[in-house]
């Protein structure tokens, strides 16, 4: 019989997808509706110390290949997060607290506020690509990376994830000074841009923005099998996942589990629940009984 649970950081998954941060994940009741629709586990939208209105509009476009998006890491705020983390949490499936800050200080801050409402983990958001003091502009910093996940690690008693960027020199080495996290989540948005011919000027009020969907799945395949390779760490895997073939090259290029956030919008709603059946099924034709048995198969 196959199996299709697995496990991050001790964390017990029904499957190994979940909702990833940034999309449809500020509300609660989303969040618990995403959950109703098959993901094993939802991230919250990135949430600072304070609220931030973003970027004005047009923030979110659809490109060829996926969404390139900067929404400037809009959100309300921690102190007004309490009740949207209730209602994920009523749907019984971990929900992980994704936070953004510029310091060390920020970070625990918004973590300790996280853990009291009641979350799974805490995601470090250090590599948002398009905002300022924040994001990338943090976690291209290894000095700044470790001193941020060592903090934390020693002041929570939840796990702790540190969600890195693909645009930086070495995300090798930026994986390393993460090391004492509890996992790590790779990778977010590559940083591009898109221009209107007839407008002649960038489609993005920012200019650039994260490109999110099919056309970085194979980036996100090849650095989760480089730092899984490098580091032996615990990888949650992210970008382009529309389909269970896309899930299983995450997981066999070292990844636990995945988390789904563009083909929600390309695919709808249920694409949970039509990729666990894919996977079930290649599972059987391939004599696979249990997750666990494909992670990492692919490094050499």
């Amino acid at each position: 019989m196959v199996h299709i649970d697995t496990a991050i950081a001790g964390i017990q998954l029904s499957n190994p997808m979940m909702l990833a941060s940034g999309i449809l994940d500020e509300n609660g009741y989303t969040m618990l509706e995403i959950l109703k629709k098959g993901a094993a586990a939802v991230v919250t939208k990135s949430i600072g110390t304070s609220e931030r209105t973003g970027y004005k509009p047009p923030v979110v476009v659809p490109i060829q290949g996926g969404l390139l998006n900067a929404v400037g890491l809009a959100n309300p705020g921690i102190d007004n997060f309490r009740d949207e983390m209730k209602i994920a949490l009523s749907g019984n499936r971990p929900v992980f607290g994704s936070i953004f800050g510029a310091t060390a200080d920020e970070f625990l801050q918004l973590g300790l506020k996280m853990e009291e409402y009641g979350a799974t983990a805490v995601e470090l958001n250090l590599s948002c690509p398009h905002v300022a003091g924040y994001g990338t502009e943090v976690g291209s910093d290894p000095v700044l990376v470790e001193d941020i996940v060592n903090t934390l690690k020693s002041n929570l008693k939840i796990p702790v994830f540190a969600k890195l960027s693909p645009n930086v020199t070495d995300i090798v080495e930026i994986a390393k000074a993460a090391q004492k996290a509890d996992a790590l989540v790779l990778i977010n948005t590559v940083r591009a841009m898109s221009i209107d011919i007839h407008a002649r000027k960038a489609v993005l009020t920012n200019r650039y923005g994260g490109l999110s969907g099919q056309a970085i799945k194979n980036v996100g395949v090849r650095y989760v099998y480089e730092v899984s390779k490098e580091t032996g760490k615990e990888i949650i895997g992210v970008g382009g996942i529309e389909n269970a073939e896309d899930l299983i090259e995450y997981i066999m290029a070292g990844a636990s589990a995945v988390q789904i956030g563009t083909a929600l919008y390309t695919q709808g709603k249920d694409v949970f629940s039509r990729i666990a059946a894919g996977l079930v099924e290649f599972m059987e034709s391939e004599g696979f009984n249990r997750i666990s048995e494909m992670i990492g198969v692919a490094v050499e």
